[in-house]
Order: structure tokens, then C-alpha cells, then sequence
């Protein structure tokens, strides 16, 4: 039976593994879930993932969340070049310290970006106060300066000389915000450099095919949004902005 992922390319874990599984030429099936239409709440998630969240993998009758566990996975299984994961322990050390760091800093702050600028005037109908947004902005600044000065240092990759699951990881995250028109690369040479080279490793073609709804500003801006989900997100967003 042929893998099966369910993803939605509007979220950076979803690409992570997208890019991952299409470059490593892993088989899959894509089982596509557009969140902002409030397809995770269907029968259909609810029976592969009771936490209604994207990515899943399905492979057979075993089912697995969480894109690092997802990620983790497909590297065992399919036994992908060991510059994804190294099996040297201390660069493996480096990918792990990455992966469990920048679940509380840079995703955060990165998404927030776009739910401010974008996500939250769909649901509610006007934009947020501006000083949400820079605090948010100020926030990503300070973890940009973090994976630069901590992680990425003077090298090409996170780990080294090679791309890994930080790179990607990584790089997903930075591209967020582009979505609701904020360059992150802007004013980081250094960052931009690294954002090129990492392209380059997973291939161009690949890289963008990825991005290309996030990247689809005018689109992103014009998702029409249903009444019921309006209506059931409105709490939950309204209790982001207080």
C-alpha cells in the first residue's frame, strides 16, 4: 500500500515533509487538506487524527503525527542519505538541539506574521492593532539573531558542510512571512546567503513548487472564508489578539 500524506502547503511542517519525501523520491500519495476551509475538522481527518492537525502520515494501518516524528520516520524507513540526519552523534546532537529549540521560538513568531497580517482580518473582517504585529515582528528579530549568531554561525548549514533536517525545518518556518508580504531575508545577508544554498540542495524547481501558494500573496488575501468556520475560529482568534 502506498504512503499516504495528508498536507496542506500553507503550513511550513507540511512542506518540510513534501520537500523531504519528493526529494529523497520517497512514494507518496498527497491527501490534500485545505485548513483555511476547515477541512481538518471532516470525518475523514478525525479518523487518521483526532488532534485534526496536518501533517499525517499513513503508511498501511499505521498512522503517525507530528512533522519531526513524520520527518524521523521516512529517514528510518527509507534509509535517505545520512546528511539529512547524520549518524555521527554529536551533528546529530546539533540537528536534535535545532529541532526541539526552534519549536518554541522561531515557529511561533514566524506564523504569528502571517495570522496577524493575514489569517485574523479573514476571519474577523479588519485588520489587528499594528502593535500586535511588532511585537511579533520584534520577537522573529530576536530568534533571527539566535539561529544566526547560535546555530548557523560561519557555516554554509546548521550542522556543517552538508543540508539536514534543521536546514529544512528551518528554512519552511522563515518563509512564512512572506506569505503576508514580510521579507525576513531582508537586512540578513548572511541568512539570505544560507536561504540560497539551501534552495540549491533540495533543488530550485522542487523549492518553489513547495512555497507556491504561501508565496501567493494576492491569493492568500482573497481565500473567502465560511460562515460556520468564521464563527467557530472567532473565540479562539479574538483571544489571540487580547
Amino acid at each position: 500500500m502506498v504512503l499516504e500524506l495528508y498536507l496542506d502547503l500553507l503550513s511550513q511542517p507540511c512542506r518540510a515533509v513534501y520537500i523531504f519525501a519528493k526529494k529523497n523520491n520517497i512514494p507518496f500519495k498527497v491527501k490534500s487538506i485545505e485548513m483555511l476551509k476547515g477541512q481538518q475538522f471532516s470525518e475523514e481527518i478525525n479518523k487518521v487524527n483526532i488532534l485534526r492537525k496536518v501533517p499525517v502520515l499513513k503508511d498501511g494501518d499505521y498512522t503517525l503525527e507530528e512533522s519531526t516524528a513524520i520527518l524521523l520516520y521516512l529517514t528510518r524507513k527509507y534509509n535517505t542519505p545520512s546528511h539529512w540526519y547524520p549518524p555521527d552523534m554529536k551533528k546529530r546532537g546539533r540537528v536534535d538541539e535545532y529541532l526541539a529549540w526552534q519549536h518554541s521560538t522561531i515557529r511561533p513568531s514566524a506564523s504569528k506574521i502571517l495570522w496577524l497580517k493575514v489569517v485574523i482580518p479573514l476571519f474577523l473582517g479588519h485588520q489587528v492593532p499594528p502593535e500586535k504585529l511588532q511585537d511579533a515582528i520584534e520577537d522573529l528579530t530576536i530568534s533571527l539573531r539566535k539561529l544566526d549568531e547560535k546555530f548557523l554561525q560561519d557555516k554554509p548549514f546548521i550542522v556543517g558542510n552538508e543540508v539536514s533536517l534543521a536546514d529544512l525545518v528551518a528554512i519552511v518556518e522563515l518563509m512564512q512571512p512572506l506569505g503576508a508580504g514580510w521579507d525576513v531575508f531582508e537586512g540578513h545577508p548572511k541568512l539570505l546567503e544560507w536561504r540560497r544554498r539551501v534552495e540549491s540542495a533540495v533543488g530550485k524547481e522542487l523549492f518553489m513548487e513547495a512555497h507556491g501558494r504561501i508565496l501567493n500573496t494576492s491569493e492568500l488575501k482573497n481565500i473567502r472564508i465560511d460562515a460556520p468556520l468564521q464563527a467557530q475560529m472567532k473565540p479562539m482568534l479574538l483571544k489571540m489578539l487580547k
